[in-house]
C-alpha cells in the first residue's frame, strides 16, 4: 500500500473514531418524584426523542422491566446507603448482580443493554464526609468480581460516579488542579481499579454550581458566549466555564498518574426554577452552547480533539422530592416537566430540532385547593409553612419563578402544592379550615401555573 494512502486511511480511521465518541450523549433518569411518569411512557419519551442512553440511580424492577427490549444502553445505580453492606459481603455483591443485572441483562434482541454498573451516587461528595468513602473501593471490587463470577464483566463495567467537588484549583488554574487532600488515596485505588478493567472514570460536572460559587466566573463564560472574557492559564486559554473544570480534572488525573484515563461526564446540566439565573431561557442558552462545543469535536486546551467519551444531561424530568440541602433549584433539573413537557428545545445532535413531549399523560382532576378569602387568616402563614415543609414550594423561594406572588395567592400557591401531592384527597386541603377546593384554576387569575399532578 503506497504511504500517502495508508496516511490518508489512518487520519479517516482516527477522525470516525473521534467524531463518533463526541456523539455519545444520554442522560439521567430519577425518578424522586411524588408522581413519577410510569417508566414506559419514559421509556417511550426517551425513544421518541432519539436518546440511546440513560443512566439511573437504583435498579427499580419497574424501570429494568421498561427498559426491557429497549436497545437503550444503560447505567444501573446503587444507592450509597448499600455501599456497607456490599464492600463487608461478596454474598451481598452476588446476590445484587444476580438480582439487577443477571436477571434483566440482554441476551440478543431481549433484556436490557446494560452497559455500567454505579457503585454510589457520588459518594465522595464533601459534605457526607466519611459517611460513605470507606466503603466505595471494596464494594466496586465485589461486583467486579461477582460480575466475572456471572460471566459479565467483558459485557459491563463498574464505575463511581464522583462529584463535582473531588477536585480543585485554589489558583482557579486548571493546570494546578488536584483532588482533596483527604481523597488522594483512595482515588489512587480507584483510578488503578478503573485502569485495571478498562473502565471510564465518571464525574460531575457543574458549571451552574460553579457560577454560584465562584465570583471570578460569569454568566457569559459558563453559557459558551463568544463575548465572554477569556481566562489564561499560562500559554492556554479558557473561553467557557466547561472547559475550566474538565482541565481541572484532567491535571488532577495527571498529577496521581493517570493522564490517559477515559473521562464519561455523568452529569451536567442547569436547573430552571429555584434560584437565581435558573430559568428555561439560561438552560437553553446552556445547552445549545454545551452540544455545539461537543459536537465540534474541539476538546479541551488540555486534552484538544478528544471530548469526554460520554455524556450524561442532568436530568430528563424534574423530581419534586429531590433533597433541597444545596438549594431549591435541585428540583428542577429536568429537559422535562415531572410530566414530561418539554421546557424548551434543544438539539442533542440527531437530527431532532424540538424535543417530544409525552403522549396521552394522565392527570388528576382539575380541582386546586385556594385559602379561604371568607374567613380570618392570621394563622394562614403557618399553615402554609407546614404545607411547604411536606410538599413542594421551591418555586417560591427567591429568585423562583413564583417568588412574585404577594399574600395571600403565596398561601394558596402552598396549599395546592400539599393538596396535589396527596393526590386531592379532601382532608389534604383543610388546614384548620382556611383551604377551599375549586375547580377554577387560579393560575389564571394569580398569573402563574399552579401545579396540578398525574
Amino acid at each position: 500500500m503506497p504511504p500517502n494512502l495508508r496516511l490518508i486511511i489512518i487520519f479517516f480511521f482516527f477522525f470516525f473514531v473521534l467524531a463518533s465518541r463526541a456523539r455519545a450523549i444520554g442522560v439521567n433518569w430519577g425518578t424522586m418524584a411524588s408522581h413519577p411518569l410510569p417508566p414506559p411512557k419514559v421509556v417511550e419519551l426517551l425513544k421518541s426523542n432519539d436518546i440511546n442512553k440513560v443512566k439511573l440511580f437504583d435498579a427499580d424492577p419497574l424501570v429494568l422491566q421498561a427498559l426491557s427490549g429497549s436497545n437503550l444502553g444503560v447505567t444501573i445505580g446503587i444507592p450509597n446507603a448499600m455501599l456497607r453492606s456490599l464492600n463487608s459481603s461478596k454474598k451481598a455483591a452476588e446476590s445484587w448482580v444476580h438480582d439487577n443485572v443477571t436477571r434483566y441483562i440482554s441476551n440478543g434482541g431481549s433484556g436490557v443493554r446494560i452497559e455500567y454498573v454505579a457503585v454510589g451516587d457520588e459518594p465522595f461528595l464533601q459534605s457526607y464526609g466519611e459517611q460513605f468513602k470507606p466503603f466505595v473501593i471494596g464494594a466496586a471490587i465485589n461486583i467486579q468480581t461477582a460480575l466475572v463470577r456471572a460471566n459479565l464483566d467483558s459485557k459491563v463495567k463498574v464505575v463511581v460516579p464522583c462529584s463535582f467537588d473531588a477536585f480543585l484549583s485554589e489558583s482557579n488554574l486548571p493546570s494546578k488542579g488536584h483532588f482533596r487532600a483527604e481523597l488522594n488515596k483512595t482515588m489512587i485505588q480507584l483510578l488503578t481499579f478503573l485502569d485495571k478493567h478498562s473502565s471510564p472514570f465518571f464525574v460531575t460536572i457543574s458549571p451552574f454550581l460553579s457560577l454560584q460559587q465562584n465570583k471570578n466566573i460569569s454568566l457569559d463564560f459558563t453559557l459558551f458566549k463568544e463575548t465572554a472574557k477569556a481566562h489564561n492559564d499560562s500559554h492556554r486559554t479558557y473561553k467557557n466555564s466547561f472547559d475550566l473544570s474538565y482541565d481541572t480534572l484532567v491535571a488532577a488525573l495527571s498529577t496521581v498518574g493517570f493522564s490517559k484515563m477515559d473521562i464519561v461526564v455523568s452529569q451536567i446540566g442547569w436547573p430552571t426554577d429555584g434560584a437565581a439565573n435558573a430559568n428555561s431561557s439560561i438552560a437553553e442558552t446552556f445547552l445549545k452552547g454545551f452540544m455545539k462545543h461537543l459536537h465540534s469535536k474541539m476538546g479541551t486546551p488540555l486534552r484538544p480533539h478528544n471530548p469526554p467519551v460520554e455524556t450524561y444531561i442532568f436530568s430528563l424530568l424534574d423530581e419534586d422530592q429531590r433533597s433541597i440541602a444545596t438549594g431549591n433549584f435541585e428540583r428542577h433539573w429536568g429537559l422535562f416537566t415531572f410530566d414530561g413537557q418539554a421546557k424548551y428545545h434543544v438539539d442533542f445532535g440527531q437530527g431532532l430540532k424540538t424535543l417530544v413531549n409525552a403522549q396521552n399523560v394522565e392527570y388528576l382532576s382539575s380541582k386546586w385547593c385556594v385559602v379561604n378569602n371568607n374567613i380570618d387568616l392570621s394563622n394562614a402563614t403557618a399553615s402554609a409553612l407546614q404545607a411547604c415543609n411536606n410538599a413542594d414550594c421551591t418555586a417560591l423561594s427567591p429568585g423562583g419563578s413564583c417568588s412574585n406572588i404577594s399574600w395571600p395567592g403565596n398561601i394558596s400557591y402552598a396549599f395546592n402544592s400539599f393538596y396535589q401531592q396527596h393526590d386531592q384527597s379532601a382532608d389534604s386541603c383543610d388546614f384548620g379550615g382556611l383551604g377551599l377546593i375549586t375547580t377554577v384554576d387560579p393560575s389564571v387569575a394569580i398569573l402563574v401555573s399552579f401545579p396540578k399532578l398525574m
